[in-house]
């Protein structure tokens, strides 16, 4: 445990640099209360009981405070802090004549309580800093009671999973519930003293092999009837709706180089590219229409590049013993923060939580209501969340909107309350209702008019319609310079001219963002099937054309 003159030197290398000073001040503040908490002991606790014993043992002492991140270690002390009891004045003792009373210290800051714990500090995992890519970390549960985890939630994971694995190391049965073993352990030594499980042999970590008896599988039947689930340890909801809070998009305010980014491997029109940063920084919901072929879903793709990297989701939610899975490999990427090996770990965070990138989750014509309800599966009892609660925090992209198996007027009376109030209701399997954020920027792309999908009432809760106009010639031949690259076709700007005086402008043919990469595919596959070099040529264009333009 380092001392407090130890950490003059800190203090004095990082007097040239404050803000720096601070981070690592911060970080050890963090690392001593994580150190202290392994080990049972807490700095309340601790300061208790130097004060009541003293640190011999002898008479009681008066631990003076720690020095604040900055300040230097030699720094005058609170004179108070340092009075001699002997010379201390007697206790005034109320109700006595002549006694005076004491004069209440000042406050040095009146705006914050008079007497702070530890405990009361917000907490930060050791060697994390907020910042934009990643705003919030989950940090390291302390206690089951300090971060409210039902021993009773937990103790049937434990049983359905030492049921189902037939055997397991205590530290084992840690990793699957996703808890530090310190937290496990006293549980399993319960469940020892109730003969419901049993040592089965020992292991070299001072750790043992764990086995149910008869009792104890009894307990574990009757838990799966309630639910197969033996994964990671739930997190509460009030948890993480916080957690959506403070990861929230609204509060990012993407600026022009931030889109720029985002979308640095497409070509975009500067005037679109006006319309679009002030809807994509607003966070709220947006109408991308216009002809198909012009990128509208290659743009919904791409804007949640232009917020901050990861998020963290929990794996699950405890609702009130109903377990709703939130994590979906399908539709989330995982990015776990790197295991540090220095002194700071940087890996104190929950494991219960994952951080993923910022999703973004695209439904197109499959999209039915019941992907936006709760599902539950009835054999395991297992409920999975709805795509808007997946979306959270990222974006949602409802492609081809209009097609959808489901009418429009469904899907908009299904969300035309969440859109403006940003939350959401959602029903459970066991006739609970619980609200949750509605917190994700909503992207509607259609190739129809929204005027003729819906009414008035909810173009209002889109606040941004913007129209995916056709490219003008002069981009829809640059669109033919990057797609050679990709295709790896020589480029030819006399063909390419010839194509667009020939198909296109005597006839009047729109020009469509996709079509240049379609014509060369074409040209590509025409050239290989015949055994020729992979070139652009006027005759093979014409080719191209009589086949891509046969029924357009």
């Amino acid at each position: 445990m380092p001392n407090t003159p130890a950490r003059g030197p800190i203090n004095q290398a990082s007097a040239s640099n404050p803000d720096k000073g601070d981070a690592v001040d911060s970080q050890l503040d963090a690392l001593i209360s994580r150190i202290q908490s392994l080990s049972g002991d807490t700095p309340a606790a601790d300061s208790s009981r130097q004060q009541a014993t003293g640190p011999g043992g002898g008479a009681p002492t008066t631990v003076p405070p720690r020095p604040a991140p900055g300040q230097p270690a030699n720094a005058t002390p609170n004179p108070v802090a340092q009075r001699n009891p002997a010379q201390a004045p007697a206790t005034p003792k109320p109700g006595v004549p002549g006694t005076p009373s004491p004069a209440p210290l000042p406050n040095p800051n009146p705006a914050a309580p008079e007497a702070t714990s530890l405990r009361q500090r917000p907490p930060v995992p050791a060697g994390y800093q907020p910042n934009r890519d990643e705003p919030w970390r989950p940090c390291e549960p302390v206690s089951l009671q300090e971060s409210r985890i039902s021993e009773t939630l937990l103790e049937a994971i434990i049983f359905r999973y030492v049921l189902n694995a037939g055997e397991a190391e205590g530290r084992r049965i840690a990793d699957q519930v996703q808890l530090p073993f310190r937290l496990i352990e006293p549980i399993l030594e319960r469940m020892k003293k109730d003969q419901q499980v049993g040592y089965k042999s020992s292991t070299a970590t001072n750790d043992y092999v764990y086995v149910l008896t008869e009792a104890g599988r009894a307990i574990a039947r009757n838990h799966l009837n309630d639910s197969t689930y033996y994964g990671s340890c739930p997190v509460r909801l009030p948890d993480y709706i916080s957690s959506i809070k403070s990861q929230s998009i609204e509060g990012q305010f993407p600026k022009r180089k931030d889109l720029l980014h985002a979308f640095s491997d497409l070509l975009i029109n500067p005037k679109m590219l006006e319309r679009l940063g002030p809807a994509i920084a607003s966070g709220r919901g947006m109408f991308l229409f216009g002809f198909p072929g012009n990128g509208k879903t290659s743009i919904a793709e791409r804007v949640t590049g232009a917020f901050g990297k990861y998020i963290w989701i929990p794996r699950s939610v405890d609702i009130d013993g109903d377990i709703l899975r939130v994590f979906d490999p399908m539709n989330h990427v995982v990015s776990m923060p790197q295991a540090s090996t220095g002194l700071l770990d940087s890996g104190s965070f929950d494991k219960r939580w994952v951080r993923i990138e910022r999703p973004t989750i695209i439904a197109g014509g499959e999209l039915t209501m019941e992907m936006l309800e709760v599902m539950n599966n009835t054999t395991s009892n297992i409920s999975e969340a709805p795509l808007q609660m997946k979306s959270n925090c990222g974006t949602l992209v409802i492609d081809d909107f209009g097609r959808q198996k489901m009418s429009v007027d469904q899907l908009l009376n299904r969300w035309i309350v969440p859109l403006e109030k940003r939350y959401d209701f959602l029903n459970m399997a066991s006739g609970k209702k619980i609200q949750v954020p509605f917190d994700q920027l909503v992207i509607f792309s259609t190739n129809l008019e929204p005027k003729d999908l819906v009414d008035d009432a909810f173009l209002r809760r889109i606040p941004y319609k913007i129209e995916v106009e056709n490219p003008p010639e002069e981009d829809f031949r640059k669109l033919f310079e990057i797609m050679c690259k990709v295709t790896k076709i020589p480029y030819n700007f006399e063909a390419i001219d010839y194509l667009i005086k020939t198909h296109y402008l005597p006839v009047d043919r729109p020009f469509r963002n996709c079509q240049p990469r379609d014509l060369l595919l074409q040209v590509r596959n025409f050239c290989l099937y015949n055994d020729l070099e992979v070139e652009l040529k006027k005759e093979y264009f014409d080719f191209a054309c009589d086949n891509y333009f046969s029924v357009m």
